[in-house]
């Protein structure tokens, strides 16, 4: 049962309301934004609520249990809200967002109705639907230690311990050869595929700010797993930092760490129930699978 503030319960019980929703909407950088279905802004609590953003309720939905309840919002991306390079470039992936029920005669008197975060975001043309994933979300989320053949830890954390300082260099953008795919001059000489998988985080240009996977690396090619949400220009500088295909063979052979390799290459996997009975071909004697020689 969820309890009404007086002040909302009492224009609720009248014979006329005057609500309207509002999304408060809190970017990873910090950033708060606001925004209001309602045809004029709305100032509450410091953060103001802006109208004709074109933002309004698209789909809500709710739950029983630990079921994963949301909506979406729906509206258009202009220079009073979200921007397509701003959404492009990631800057509301996993944004918190508040959604409020609001008196818009007396703004204070508000009812939170959801707390959630935004998930994926469909765009055509101008027009966007975001979708709200409910605190329930976060219970699908992996956490703790994942027994698996690959590492488990990411390239340079307290877990790998590899010290970045050698795997990382600047570069420059020299060309433009397609969508997603960069020639670049690295300050340094480097093995073909040690990007691949890696982070360039742009620092100067139009992207500056922005950080973006890179899908493979050879010689000076650059290819990333997404063009830009900006364009790209020769001379544009980032900072380049290595990847890591999490097998241990890399994790020995490239950055000389196996010691600290957080997978379990050896934990027999579904190709293990596969295989054949023991007895029905040589060396199944039950002993261990990646010794050398015989018994």
């Amino acid at each position: 049962m969820r309890d009404l503030p007086p002040a909302l319960a009492a224009r609720l019980g009248g014979g006329a309301t005057t609500l309207c929703h509002c999304w408060s909407l809190r970017r990873r950088d910090g950033l708060a934004l606001g925004f209001t279905d309602h045809d004029r802004d709305l100032r509450i609590a410091g953060l103001t609520y802006a109208a004709r953003t074109g933002l309004e309720a698209a789909e809500a939905s709710a739950e029983l249990g630990f079921a994963v309840s949301g909506g979406e919002v729906a509206g258009a991306l202009s220079a009073l809200g979200l921007t397509e390079a701003d959404v492009a470039g990631g800057l509301y992936d996993g944004a918190a967002v508040e959604t409020w029920l609001v008196d818009w005669s007396e703004p204070e008197a508000r009812l939170l109705l959801d707390l959630g975060t935004i998930g994926e975001i469909r765009r055509a043309g101008n027009a966007f639907v975001a979708e709200l994933r409910g605190l329930m979300d976060r219970l699908d989320e992996e956490r703790g230690r994942s027994y698996r053949a690959t590492c488990g830890a990411d390239l340079g954390d307290a877990r790998c311990r590899v010290d970045l300082a050698g795997f990382r260099t600047a570069g420059t953008v020299a060309g433009l050869p397609g969508p997603g795919t960069l020639a670049v001059a690295l300050a340094g000489a480097f093995a073909d595929g040690l990007f691949t998988g890696g982070r360039l985080a742009w620092t100067t240009g139009a992207n500056a700010g922005l950080a973006m996977d890179v899908r493979a690396q050879a010689g000076d090619l650059l290819e990333l797993w997404e063009a830009p949400p900006r364009p790209a220009v020769p001379g544009d500088a980032f900072a380049l930092s290595a990847g890591c295909d999490k097998r241990l063979a890399t994790c020995a052979g490239t950055f000389a760490n196996a010691a600290n390799y957080q997978g379990f290459p050896h934990l027999p996997g579904n190709d293990f129930v596969l295989r054949q009975a023991p007895g029905s071909g040589p060396g199944l004697d039950g002993g261990s699978l990646f010794r050398s020689g015989t018994a």
